[in-house]
C-alpha cells in the first residue's frame, strides 16, 4: 500500500468525473449542510418546511437532497454516507450539482475526554489512516484544516456562548481496528478525538478548491479503561436542534464570506 500510496496522480481528469455523471441544477443552494445522522435530518425535515431538489443514487439507496429557508438564504440539506470513500462520492456529486461551499457536522470518538468532554469539536488537523485522501493530494501524515474556514466556526461559537475545542483528528477507515496501541500512539501524536472522514473530506475540498467548514460532538469515549458507548447508538439526536442549528448559523456566517 506504501506504493501505491506513493504514486499519487496529479491528472484532474478522470476517467468518470462527477460531471459525467451529474449536471448543475438550476438555482442550487451554494451552501450545503451535510450530517452522517440520518435521525437528525429526518427530525428537522419532518418540524420544518423542506423540498427535495435532486437525489444521490447509489446501489444503498437514494439520498434526498433537500432545500431549506433558513434566515433568508438558500441551504441544502442532505445525508453523508459513513466511512471517508461513501462521504467522498456524495461530496463530489453535490459539488457537481453547484454547492459552493459545504458544512459538514458529525460523531466521533473522545481521545482526550479532559479537554473535549462536552464541547464541540473543530478539526484544526487530520491524521490521514484512511485511503480515500490519497487520491486527492500528495502524501502526507496530515491534512491541515483552513485557517478561514476554523475563524468562521470560533466566531460563530464565540457569539453563541457554546463551548469548543480546537485540535487534531485521527480519520480511520477500519472503526474496529482501532487497538489500544494505536489509540496510544494517536494519543501521543496529539489526536483529541477520532472519526472516519475529516481527512477525506479535507482532501476533495482542497482538490475541487471548495471551502468546507467542519465541526464533531462527542459520542463514545476511547480514553478510558473499556469502551464507553455513551450516546453513540443515539447518533447525536438528544442534541440535533443543537447541532443542526449551529450548522444553519453558520451557513448564515459562510454565506457572507465573499
Amino acid at each position: 500500500m506504501t506504493t501505491i500510496f506513493n504514486n499519487f496522480c496529479k491528472d484532474k481528469n478522470a476517467f468518470i468525473n462527477p460531471a459525467d455523471v451529474l449536471k448543475p441544477l438550476p438555482n442550487f443552494p451554494e451552501i450545503c449542510v451535510t450530517t452522517f445522522s440520518q435521525k437528525i435530518i429526518a427530525e428537522f425535515i419532518e418540524q420544518n418546511n423542506a423540498k427535495v431538489i435532486a437525489n444521490l443514487i447509489s446501489a444503498n439507496g437514494i439520498v434526498p437532497v433537500y432545500e431549506i429557508r433558513y434566515n433568508n438564504i438558500s441551504v441544502g440539506l442532505f445525508l453523508s454516507r459513513v466511512g471517508a470513500s461513501a462521504c467522498v462520492v456524495g461530496l463530489e456529486e453535490i459539488i457537481a450539482l453547484g454547492a459552493k461551499k459545504i458544512i459538514q457536522f458529525g460523531s466521533c470518538g473522545i481521545l482526550n475526554q479532559s479537554v473535549a468532554e462536552n464541547k464541540i469539536i473543530i478539526p484544526t488537523s487530520a491524521i490521514r489512516d484512511e485511503g480515500t485522501s490519497y487520491h486527492y493530494i500528495e502524501k502526507s501524515d496530515e491534512i491541515i484544516a483552513d485557517k478561514s474556514s476554523i475563524e468562521i466556526v470560533t466566531q460563530c461559537l464565540n457569539e453563541h456562548n457554546i463551548p469548543y475545542v480546537l485540535g487534531k483528528i485521527w480519520t480511520s477507515d477500519a472503526i474496529y481496528r482501532e487497538t489500544t496501541s494505536l489509540i496510544k500512539k494517536r494519543k501521543e501524536q496529539g489526536c483529541i478525538a477520532v472519526d472516519m472522514e475529516c481527512s477525506a473530506s479535507l482532501a476533495v475540498a482542497q482538490f475541487r478548491n471548495i471551502p468546507i467548514i467542519q465541526f464533531l460532538f462527542g459520542a463514545d469515549n476511547l480514553d478510558s479503561d473499556t469502551w464507553e458507548q455513551r450516546d453513540l447508538t443515539d447518533y447525536g439526536l438528544r442534541s440535533a436542534n443543537k447541532y443542526i442549528l449551529l450548522a444553519l448559523e453558520l451557513a448564515v456566517t459562510f454565506g457572507k464570506e465573499v
